[in-house]
């Protein structure tokens, strides 16, 4: 189901701005009809800014005057942005603070399962084959303080992720995760 890139801001402003019914506004942002109510009452959202889907290009102004008239009507979000979500979607973003544990994740990966390509590597740790390279060779620039960690402990990525890659690579379990 498509929704709203911030679907309680779109709510906020909807329920504020429009005379959209709750259902209207529920099905559009994937919320329940009650949540939509307790937005309107006051109850849920409380602080949060209200963001206009018109400006942020997630409907047109048409079809959000279409679906005020007709209470049964569906808004639908935009291709264009549902595009633009989808793209947004795939990027994985790391914090700051958890960029130097890439390191220490590689070297991990690297030690439990030699086999795996530099690209899967790449795709579940969020690196690049640089990096890969330069700890395979040694010649990474802080070298002598990484130490191998499991980058599911580490935040980098999901259990079920790295399950599903080492699933594909036919590989049992390292020792120390059997334990």
């Amino acid at each position: 189901m498509d929704k709203p890139l911030m679907p309680k801001a779109t709510a906020v402003w909807l329920i504020e701005n429009t005379a959209l019914t709750f259902d209207q506004i529920a099905n559009f942002c994937a919320m329940h009809p009650l949540e939509v109510k307790g937005i309107a009452d006051g109850e849920v959202a409380v602080g949060i800014m209200g963001m206009n889907p018109i400006t942020s290009g997630e409907i047109s102004a048409e079809e959000l005057k279409l679906a005020e008239r007709d209470p049964n009507y569906q808004i639908k979000l935009l291709e264009s942005a549902k595009r633009q979500f989808q793209l947004k979607k795939n990027s994985r973003y790391t914090p700051v603070a958890r960029r130097q544990d890439k390191p220490d994740a590689i070297s991990w990966f690297l030690k439990n399962y030699p086999t795996a390509t530099d690209a899967q590597i790449t795709k579940l740790i969020g690196t690049t084959k640089t990096t890969i390279n330069s700890i395979k060779t040694r010649s990474h620039w802080n070298i002598q303080n990484i130490k191998p960690k499991d980058p599911v402990l580490l935040g980098l990525c999901s259990q079920t992720e790295l399950d599903n890659l080492t699933s594909k690579l036919k590989i049992e379990e390292p020792e120390e995760l059997k334990k």
